[in-house]
């Protein structure tokens, strides 16, 4: 009986771990199934188009990496480039710097109301990229909006912020009263898992607030400083909503090649060009996953 029981068991455990390994794969195929169809699949999709040119004489041809060519030599498309660039350089560390700013005030216990003051920062954010187009939108009219009336009821004159020499700035200051709040939010929730020994020992060298936050706080949080970059260089990269919304209230500050994903939407549905707006659609991703990479890198080094 022994002998026999010896024989079986390896077959037994042979079939346990094929069941074990195909258990794993039914618990991970409904992520699979729906990340290969949203993810994986639209971006196959894209690539796929991007190797034809639609015609309304001649039809569908395929032309290779032709208009991969046509976008590395097409100004406008550039152009939109050096604009998000711009924004990213210069908004999102203004938006990062005031969202780390409100978290230590917040995580400081200093601030009286806190909990409110929480909550009516991140509250922006729960409001549509629409809406809140529309809203900054009117305020910066000189005509309907609350610029024009300053202007009527102390007779001055301010500038024109949806003019094409501001729209940019302007833009700015929606996306960064919109995300605020949920930056601050990351960087709070960091800052509340940090040791309270830590705080006791700086207590105990007799280290100021300012000392605190260098030392300890601003090191702790790292992590979250690379993640909120990473994915506000996303969301810069990807701007879309604010400009489109106003393109209707400044005509003649942006254009329909304004950033690249507005130029992509332009493309495909204004122009009917739906292979030439998938090969910008797919430049503008690999641009995007290198520069978010190479940001990931660097922050990982410095926190090893």
């Amino acid at each position: 009986m022994t002998s026999m029981s010896q024989a079986i068991a390896p077959g037994v455990r042979q079939r346990r771990r094929t069941r074990g390994r195909w258990t794993g794969w039914g618990f991970l195929a409904p992520f699979a199934i729906v990340f290969a169809l949203v993810f994986i699949a639209p971006i196959l999709y894209a690539l796929w188009l991007s190797l034809f040119r639609t015609q309304l004489v001649g039809g569908t041809e395929f032309i290779g990496f032709d208009n991969y060519v046509r976008a590395f030599g097409d100004g406008a498309f550039w152009q939109g480039v050096a604009r998000v660039t711009l924004f990213l350089v210069i908004q999102v560390p203004i938006m990062l710097f005031l969202s780390l700013l409100a978290a230590l005030a917040i995580d400081s216990g200093r601030l009286y109301g806190r909990s409110f003051f929480r909550l009516s920062i991140f509250l922006p954010y729960a409001v549509p990229a629409v809406v809140a187009a529309l809203m900054w939108g009117f305020m910066y009219g000189t005509r309907f909006g609350l610029v024009g009336n300053l202007n009527d009821f102390f007779g001055i004159q301010l500038a024109d912020l949806l003019s094409p020499g501001l729209i940019l700035a302007s833009i700015g200051n929606i996306v960064t009263w919109e995300f605020m709040g949920y930056n601050m939010l990351i960087f709070y929730s960091a800052l509340r898992v940090i040791p309270s020994s830590l705080y006791e020992a700086a207590a105990i060298d007799g280290a100021n607030q300012f000392r605190v936050i260098r030392a300890i706080k601003l090191p702790a949080i790292r992590g979250a400083l690379v993640i909120a970059t990473i994915f506000s260089i996303i969301g810069s990269f990807q701007l879309f909503n604010e400009p489109s919304i106003m393109q209707n209230l400044a005509p003649n500050a942006i254009t329909t090649s304004y950033t690249p994903n507005l130029y992509a939407y332009s493309l495909a549905f204004a122009g009917q060009q739906h292979n030439y707006s998938a090969t910008v659609a797919i430049i503008m991703g690999v641009i995007t996953m290198i520069i978010a990479y190479v940001v990931q890198l660097r922050g990982m080094r410095k926190g090893s």
